[in-house]
């Protein structure tokens, strides 16, 4: 599979909602018919069924966003609203209008029932069972109608969860290292030099974004290296490369940045299967850059897609990367714990066919990173944590039990959750900062940008591992190398405090808890303690 973050999502998922909001499709096939109105799929059909049906809609302010074919005064809409007792309301060059109004006197204007809910959660809200249509007598002004819904999603609710909110803009570098208590290890010269970090990527990052992201953050201008051939495989998300190296860069601006060609991997090659491909190009680049940090934000399909002998050349060549230093780190992806659903069947309800994780992300070998919303104080100190879920986007935080690997010694730890399987190893391991809406400044595009996904959760650790290698080196201690066994050892018990422990949210299949969970892992690395305990556990004294 291709690479399967929701990439910087300012670029992705924000820019997705303002065009639904702002700039509905313009194109005949596109637009809603004029005549009729359609049955309501999907999510919203799924929500409605699932709550509690409390009668016709009583509320006095029920409203609407209409798409009108041009920015000009909608004449004949504000009109005909004012017939049917409702009140349009615009704002000069805008191409969209609000409609309000009872919901009775909706309900007759747009031809759909509104009714009353309450979801499972309790939530009271309107909606039209149906969806509306463009009324004729508006036909040609009014292009598109959009949901009669007051539903909030469960992300934008109060359920405990803190409030999202980081500096304006995103974190930028300082505040990123600060959020994650690295701060004292860049100012002690910990910056990289010397390290190099890989990232397995579809496409070539486009160096003048690189170059206005280094001028945006205060930081060297960089170049990355690139081995081995041309990319022509599958097309990478949209600033995907980009803001991974841009997220390291940000964490290490001395290490060298390498981003390795992963087209054979699912191009025509002679490697034999996926496996074999991905152990082919782990091994090449361990044979050419031993002893660095890896970041992939590349998903090769779930777990139940393989069978456990497929997935040996690829823990094997991991392993002997591991030996020679090299830490490894991988997205768990972005599906909300539904690893094993389909791209086009997304919308489809969940089942217990769709529940799955990335069988290459669990690996044993391999470290996978969840991911968090984050909020901090404005100068990007810490405040609080929770699993990353965006329902309403069908996104979130990938994690659970894996059906092919047996149950590492490393996690039969006292506190590590079962997750109702205690045979099999749980993902992911730890996490970090992937909600869209508090993520990092970023350049794509052109444009400034917020990443997000796990795929900006994994480079957070390669930068932060980097650091703390470059710290290790200059303290008596090594590279970190296979560093699961080392992170289930501190959580069990160090001398500092070395997570923040995510125990708010969940994913659409687990909650997030004290402790271990199949969620957010461990938690969220407080790096200068974590990497004292690491020089602890090095030399013998924990």
């Amino acid at each position: 599979m291709i690479s399967r973050r929701v990439i910087a999502v300012v670029a992705a998922l924000s820019a997705a909602t303002a065009v639904s909001a702002c700039t509905p499709p313009r194109s005949p096939h596109q637009a809603t018919s004029v005549a009729g109105r359609s049955t309501i799929t999907g999510p919203v059909s799924w929500l409605l069924h699932a709550s509690t049906d409390l009668g016709p809609a009583r509320d006095a302010h029920v409203s609407t966003v209409v798409a009108l074919s041009r920015r000009a005064r909608p004449q004949r809409l504000l009109t005909w609203a004012r017939e049917h007792g409702l009140q349009a309301q615009w704002s000069p060059g805008a191409d969209w209008a609000a409609v309000t109004g009872p919901a009775v006197a909706m309900a007759s204007a747009f031809g759909v029932p509104v009714r009353d809910y309450r979801s499972r959660s309790g939530q009271a809200f309107y909606a039209a069972t149906n969806q509306a249509s463009v009324p004729r007598a508006v036909a040609g002004e009014v292009t598109q109608v959009g949901r009669i819904l007051s539903y909030r999603p469960r992300q934008l609710t109060a359920l405990g969860r803190p409030r999202a909110d980081v500096p304006a803009n995103g974190l930028n570098p300082r505040q990123l290292l600060t959020a994650y208590n690295a701060t004292s290890l860049a100012s002690a010269g910990y910056t990289g030099k010397g390290s190099t970090v890989v990232f397995f990527e579809w496409s070539p990052p486009t160096q003048s974004d690189l170059d206005a992201f280094a001028r945006q953050a205060g930081l060297p201008q960089f170049t990355v290296t690139m081995p081995g051939g041309s990319f022509s495989g599958p097309a990478g998300a949209v600033g995907e490369t980009e803001m991974d190296v841009e997220v390291v860069h940000a964490i290490a601006p001395d290490a060298r940045l390498v981003v390795v060609n992963a087209d054979a991997t699912v191009a025509g090659n002679d490697a034999g299967t996926v496996g074999q491909a991905i152990a082919k190009m782990y091994a090449a680049t361990d044979s050419q850059f031993p002893g660095a940090v890896w970041s992939s934000s590349i998903g090769w399909e779930c777990d139940r897609m393989w069978t456990a002998a497929d997935l040996l050349p690829v823990e094997d060549a991991l392993e002997h990367a591991e030996a020679h230093g090299t830490t490894s780190f991988t997205a768990s992806g972005d599906t909300d714990g539904l690893e094993c659903k389909g791209g086009q069947d997304f919308s489809a309800p969940p089942n217990q066919s769709d529940v799955g994780v990335d069988a290459v992300a669990s690996l044993p070998a391999m470290t996978s990173v969840g991911g968090t919303t984050l909020s901090t104080d404005p100068a990007g100190n810490w405040v609080a944590e929770a699993a990353w879920d965006s329902p309403s986007s069908s996104i979130g935080t990938g994690g659970g039990v894996d059906q092919l690997a047996g149950r590492p010694a490393w996690q039969h730890a006292q506190g590590i959750s079962n997750a109702g399987d205690s045979t099999h190893r749980l993902v992911p391991d730890v996490s970090a900062d992937a909600d869209p809406y508090t993520g990092v400044s970023l350049v794509m595009q052109g444009q400034p940008a917020e990443g997000g996904g796990t795929s900006q959760a994994a480079p957070i650790w390669a930068g932060l591992t980097v650091l703390m290698d470059d710290y290790l080196a200059q303290h008596g201690g090594h590279l970190i190398g296979a560093i699961n066994p080392v992170l289930y050892r501190i959580a069990q018990g160090a001398t500092r405090p070395a997570f923040h422990d995510v125990t708010l949210g969940g994913n659409a299949v687990y909650r997030a808890g004290p402790g271990y969970d199949p969620v957010t892992g461990l938690g969220t690395p407080v790096t200068a303690n974590l990497v004292a305990d690491i020089l602890d556990v090095q030399k013998g004294t924990s």
